[in-house]
């Protein structure tokens, strides 16, 4: 599963929520982000994101560098997950839809999730609080 905390100026916030079969590598986060910035209708985005080996390969840095006209990054500090706003995003859903849930298929697993991000996606106060809880600011 890949998500975004999706931010604006303007103080709205939106939730964009992928999954897929495996594991998430260089590959298909490059296709997330192409996903997010068709989403975005071609906006401008800052990213900050961790250290995730995917995230510093070099196909994925020379894709961001192929792609400067709408996209920036900006790199977490190591083991600072209370910075990431998406760890806040998964702990709710963590302690929410997937507290205690015992499933049968990955395909319910991925159900359960997708009932909690769109839990999420409607309250998009509790998308801003996560934001505000890391102490970053737009």
């Amino acid at each position: 599963m890949s998500a975004a905390l999706v931010y604006a100026p303007d103080g709205d916030a939106r939730v964009l929520f992928a999954s897929r079969p495996g594991s998430y590598d260089t590959e298909s986060l490059i296709e997330f982000l192409a996903e997010l910035h068709a989403e975005l209708g071609g906006e401008k985005v800052t990213l900050i994101w961790d250290g995730l080996t995917s995230h510093r390969s070099k196909a994925m840095r020379a894709f961001v560098a192929s792609q400067r006209h709408w996209l920036v990054t900006e790199r977490l500090p190591a083991y600072a997950p209370d910075l990431n706003p998406v760890e806040l995003l998964w702990g709710n859903l963590k302690a929410g839809e997937l507290a205690g849930l015992c499933v049968d298929t990955i395909g319910e697993l991925e159900s359960a999730a997708h009932g909690g991000i769109a839990r999420i996606q409607s309250e998009r106060q509790l998308a801003l609080s996560f934001l505000r809880h890391t102490g970053l600011s737009l």
